[in-house]
């Protein structure tokens, strides 16, 4: 199983994911700023395959998502993509997050989650996964060796939450809120440290909290309720819309976001690629 995120310590500071979509910026582009993120420390990038019209997302990530599906970027050009990519990677882990009604649907699911597991991709993120397919998913995701990633709510059933810390092989991904990318809990985030608490009884895979995550105070109070990661999507999938618009340097203007972003941590060794 992949180690996608490394802390020293209780003052070490959560580890840090990133959201893009594959294609914004172009996959040319993305392959610099993917080692970029790898050189600056950052443990895991979730690389979406685009998808159009997504009920969970704010109008940032569904422009950023038009603008990759013009390009025409598909789960053969992403998985591609992360092939060429990952081997060069010493720390980053890449997590691919693909829509099931818009990239998985009409394909064989061993097939694909075999396909996933040869480029090299470090886990597997299923948005809007039918629940009654889920137990056979958890099945072929373990056959084909590719690590799951689960998501819950604070407000889930108590059966869904328990799935999720169950079948969490990448980490577990505790969203915010119910709610789009991009908006905060009306509570804040530390109002999440019961749920952290109540999901570490049940799983040993990390915790990352996601949604509404915009600053490196919001990333330290993350920490602070106990998380084992913050993931953000919206302010940094931002930051590549404006440099794209007035022209910028995309690699140079993210590499300011990471480390806007980014609390002081210990250092840590690096890791390889496996």
């Amino acid at each position: 199983m992949a180690d996608f995120f490394t802390r020293t310590g209780p003052d070490a500071g959560p580890g840090l994911a990133l959201f893009l979509n594959a294609g914004d910026p172009p996959l040319d582009v993305l392959a610099d700023l993917v080692l970029m993120l790898d050189e600056e420390g950052v443990d895991c990038l979730e690389l979406a395959v685009p998808f159009p019209d997504s009920v969970t997302d704010g109008p940032v990530i569904r422009r950023s998502a038009r603008r990759a599906l013009d390009l025409g970027t598909g789960l053969d050009e992403v998985l591609a993509f992360i092939a060429v990519v990952r081997p060069r990677l010493r720390r980053l882990r890449i997590a691919l997050l693909a829509d099931w009604s818009h990239s998985l649907k009409r394909r064989d699911p061993a097939t694909t989650l075999r396909a996933v597991a040869d480029s090299g991709a470090d886990g597997l993120l299923v948005h809007g996964l039918p629940p009654r397919l889920r137990t056979a998913h958890y099945a072929a995701a373990r056959a084909a060796g590719v690590p799951v990633v689960t998501t819950c709510y604070q407000q889930s059933p108590p059966q869904t939450v328990a799935e999720a810390a169950a079948e969490a092989t990448a980490y577990l991904y505790l969203v915010a809120h119910y709610g789009r990318s991009g908006t905060a809990p009306a509570t804040g985030h530390a109002g999440l440290a019961g749920t952290v608490a109540a999901l570490r009884a049940h799983t040993a895979s990390p915790i990352a909290i996601g949604f509404g995550v915009r600053t490196r105070e919001d990333v330290e109070t993350v920490g602070a309720c106990g998380a084992d990661a913050v993931i953000i999507g919206s302010a940094g999938v931002a930051r590549i819309e404006q440099s794209l618009d007035r022209g910028g340097d995309v690699i140079a203007d993210f590499r300011a976001f990471v480390r806007s972003v980014t609390p002081t941590r210990s250092t840590t060794p690096a890791r390889t690629g496996s």
